[in-house]
């Protein structure tokens, strides 16, 4: 929730000297967020309630204290003003952060004639101490006049020190007088003027964390200056696996407190991964265009209108639609890596027309070494290190986004319109025994999205978005060679076709729309109802080009059609003076499959399935404390079949139409800990214990080159994370670390995989860990520079890629444990404009060997390069 308060403040100035002293105006104070909520896009303005919770009475008003100026520098006058004996005020909106450095000036009535220009520039490099709420050290905003005024015809000598007059009810702002021998005019009485400063509650984020909902919270300010993609950034966090089937561009599989893939479910800004314009897997999603991610564990809330099993991320992009600027960067890498993402916004404040656009190129031919087996002349087969040679990835992408925003019609208005493209050449099968050289895939899609978002005073919030995807998929497989590890032609094959005993041109077409409607009442001043309507509907064409070459029946040209659809009811309670918020809700599921099976005699016949089911929930918070906080959560949850499950995506995943949801009871328990600033420093840490119980779990199963999904069993998985973390006073160091145990288990006595009833279910740790370290030092070569030394570790523990159980124990096939580290050093600069960094990044420094499943080796050691600018 976000409270409001009023703080009377007070204007003054200073006697000038040859006019270029400064006036300090304190026009509005932000504490625990970066910006204004309404200009950061987090809010309406302060006369509309908040679109996600209602507006209630205010708790007692926190301690606010103001930043003070410390280090004031005197601004250059323009040459040609002077000599045209011309003065100014230029009033200016400086952005501060918690250590008081300034890192925005915004001009906001340009006065020309160069006076704007020097008025920026000695401002960036003003320091303060920083703003505190109840003893907090937070970022804030404030406003600042810097006059300029020249001398008197005739001056007056001017005492040694000019007097400051400070009558305010805060600490007045100190401008410490520059040495000036040159004569002055007297100091100007003070005058005094009552002026409102609107202090927000928290950030976005913070609210976030510190509600009902289960959920943890990354921001990525860091995160963008390093060589990093999305899979890393995640995996760093309790809870989180990533594992990947090669390097830059390979399908990632992600698993978030006991379940995993597509039971955890993607958004970006609410849409659907899929449906966002970044591609289907989430770590191509560069980690430059996002804000933060939320990570919600194992119960989702009702807005997503997702029937996600075991979870939901949710990618947040850049939320401050206020002002013109632009970022870019660039990153190169070992393995001949490259990726760029740029992006820029302009918004009127007259008319709040928003133009927003965004880019990302991304490319690697992944050519790094590799253990694997080959036979030498005498036909012995040697274990050797070779390079990859088929395993180029390529992919780009952009946006463009125009509307209306705060408009009191409409808080937001927006269109955009969206494509992306990828290439991934394919090295081998799923379990990297067989090498290819030819076969090749690549996906496409483009696509808009429509999104209105107002509050009106009745108490309704209106959040809708819809739009149309349109996806392609290709798979060709033409070769007419076997190919060895070398990358050589062994042997010409009876036909063409690597993968399979034919050749394979396939061509897939999706055809997707969808829409999300989230309606709000603020029923009083302390309850929420909220009302998620998510239809979605899907329809696939194709072709197998090599088989239309042989007159022979595609499956592909089957009819393949789906529609799901979401409804979910929700009612959030505050209580207790806010220590106590409950949020309870139900869901309802439906999806009408209709498709036709191939059947052996080379006919189709229908193949059509309705679904129809339910489920509930509830989220419980109370604050025992300022610092200490509980939670317990759980929901009875069913996720539906995806797309690609059942009718398989024209590459890598085969079809099953005969694929059942899955549904599962989660339960959490979650205790944190956050002790703010303290004279030791921050502490903060959290402990969380999770059940899952599911039914008709889908599986991966691997058949030569391909993925099928299937229902194979009931699954239990128990588990318990961990995280801590320290920052030293001046944030000179900050520690973190993390832990993960999971066990999951197979809870079937019946069908395929009965007979590992209550052994571990394969190919997944049991055991993972991270630590980080940073240390970070400012004011090196200037007063507005730092310059940090992050190193990160991940530890997984042992695990086998088959049942546990299965065979003796020397023969077998498990993943070693393994303990990968990285290093990465940052300098982040602010000249007058921009903000820029550079970074040097070590990935898998002891070059370990690296391996996630089914004993697919990941990249050694690599080194990159990274550049951020931001204006």
């Amino acid at each position: 929730m976000k409270t409001i308060f009023i703080i009377p403040l007070a204007r003054w100035s200073l006697g000038l000297g040859r006019a270029r002293r400064g006036v300090a105006l304190l026009a509005w104070l932000t504490v625990g967020a970066p910006a204004l909520a309404q200009e950061a896009g987090e809010g309406p303005p302060p006369s509309v309630a908040p679109t996600s919770v209602p507006e209630s009475a205010p708790p007692a008003a926190p301690s606010i204290v103001p930043p003070k100026l410390v280090t004031f520098v005197e601004a250059t006058y323009p040459a040609e003003a002077e000599k045209a004996r011309q003065e100014a005020t230029v009033r200016l909106k400086l952005t501060l952060d918690a250590q008081g450095t300034v890192t925005e000036a915004e001009v906001l009535e340009p006065q020309g004639h160069g006076f704007d220009e020097a008025a920026r520039e000695a401002a960036l490099r003003f320091r303060f101490e920083p703003a505190q709420r109840d003893g907090v050290a937070v970022p804030s905003r404030i406003a600042y006049s810097y006059e300029f005024r020249l001398p008197a015809e005739a001056p007056v000598p001017a005492p040694a020190e000019p007097p400051v007059v400070a009558t305010a009810p805060v600490a007045p702002v100190e401008a410490p007088a520059p040495v000036d021998t040159e004569p002055r005019q007297p100091a100007a009485d003070a005058s005094m003027e009552a002026i409102d400063v609107t202090v927000a509650g928290e950030s976005a984020a913070e609210r976030r964390r510190r509600s009902a909902e289960a959920v943890k919270v990354i921001e990525t300010e860091s995160l963008q200056r390093e060589a990093v993609d999305m899979g890393q950034a995640l995996s760093r966090t309790e809870g989180v696996g990533v594992r990947r089937a090669g390097g830059l561009g390979s399908r990632a599989r992600f698993s978030l407190a006991g379940l995993a893939d597509d039971q955890v479910r993607f958004f970006i800004d609410g849409v659907p991964l899929e449906l966002a314009g970044f591609g289907p897997d989430f770590a191509n999603v560069p980690v430059n265009l996002v804000q933060r991610l939320e990570l919600y564990q194992g119960v989702v809330p009702v807005r997503f209108g997702a029937d996600a099993l075991g979870g939901a991320v949710q990618i947040v992009t850049p939320e401050n639609v206020e002002g013109s600027r632009a970022s870019a960067s660039y990153e190169i890498g070992s393995f001949e890596t490259h990726r760029v993402t740029a992006s820029a916004q302009h918004v009127s404040g007259a008319t709040g027309l928003l133009l927003r656009a965004s880019g990302f190129f991304d490319s690697s031919p992944n050519n790094y070494a590799v253990d694997v087996k080959v036979g030498d002349a005498s036909g012995r087969v040697l274990e050797t290190r070779l390079p990859r040679f088929h395993d180029a990835f390529r992919a780009g992408g952009g946006g463009l986004e125009v509307g209306f925003v705060n408009r009191p019609w409409a808080r937001r208005l927006l269109l955009r319109a969206y494509a992306s493209t990828s290439s991934q050449e394919i090295q081998h099968d799923t379990t990297m025994k067989t090498a290819y050289g030819e076969v090749d895939s690549a996906n496409s899609s483009g696509g808009a999205t429509l999104r209105f978002e107002q509050t009106y005073a009745s108490g309704i919030v209106v959040d809708a978005v819809g739009g149309y995807v349109f996806r392609r998929a290709r798979l060709t497989d033409l070769g007419t060679c076997a190919y060895d590890w070398f990358g050589k032609c062994v042997a010409d094959l009876p036909q063409p076709g690597e993968l399979e005993d034919r050749a394979i041109d396939r061509h897939v077409s999706q055809h997707t729309g969808f829409a999300r409607l989230n309606l709000g009442w603020s029923l009083a001043p302390q309850q929420m109802l909220r009302l998620t309507v998510a239809p979605t509907f899907v329809s696939r064409d194709g072709e197998d080009r090599a088989l239309t070459a042989l007159s022979k029946v595609d499956p592909l040209t089957a009819r393949r059609s789906l529609y799901s659809q979401v409804v979910g009811l929700e009612h959030e309670l505050d209580a207790l003076d806010e220590r106590l918020e409950n949020i309870v809700f139900a869901k309802s599921y439906t999806q009408l499959a209709r498709a036709d099976r191939l059947l052996p005699d080379n006919t189709f016949a229908p193949a059509d399935r309705d679904t129809f089911t339910f489920g509930v929930g509830d989220s419980l918070r109370y604050r025992l404390s300022s610092q200490l906080t509980a939670k317990a959560a759980y929901e009875w949850a069913t996720r539906l079949p995806r797309p690609d499950e059942i009718f398989g995506d024209g590459i890598l995943i085969d079809t099953n139409l005969d694929l059942k949801p899955e549904t599962s009871h989660n339960l959490n328990l979650e205790l944190a800990l956050d002790t703010r600033e303290t004279a030791r420093g921050a502490f903060r840490g959290s402990v969380m214990g999770f059940a899952r119980f599911t039914d008709q779990l889908i599986i991966p199963l691997g058949r030569e080159g391909y993925f099928t999904y299937q229902n194979v069993f009931a699954a239990r998985s128990l588990g318990a994370m961990g995280a801590v973390g320290w920052t030293s006073p001046a944030q000179l160091l900050s520690l973190d670390g993390n832990v993960t145990w999971q066990d999951i288990r197979n809870a079937s006595g019946e069908g395929a995989f009965g007979t590992f009833d209550g052994q571990r279910i394969p190919n997944r740790p049991a055991l993972l860990a991270n630590g980080s370290a940073r240390l970070q030092w400012s004011g090196l070569a200037s007063s507005r520079d730092e310059l940090s030394l992050t190193w990160n570790t991940r530890y997984i523990h042992a695990f086998y890629r088959g049942w546990e159980k299965l065979g003796a124990q020397g023969s077998k096939q498990n993943i070693e444990a393994q303990l990968l580290h990285s290093l990465a050093l940052t300098y982040v600069t602010r000249p007058a404009r921009a903000t820029l960094s550079w970074t040097v990044d070590v990935q898998n420094l002891t070059d370990a060997t690296a391996m996630d499943f089914m004993g697919v080796q990941r990249p050694g050691r690599s080194v990159s390069a990274k550049v951020v600018a931001e204006l």
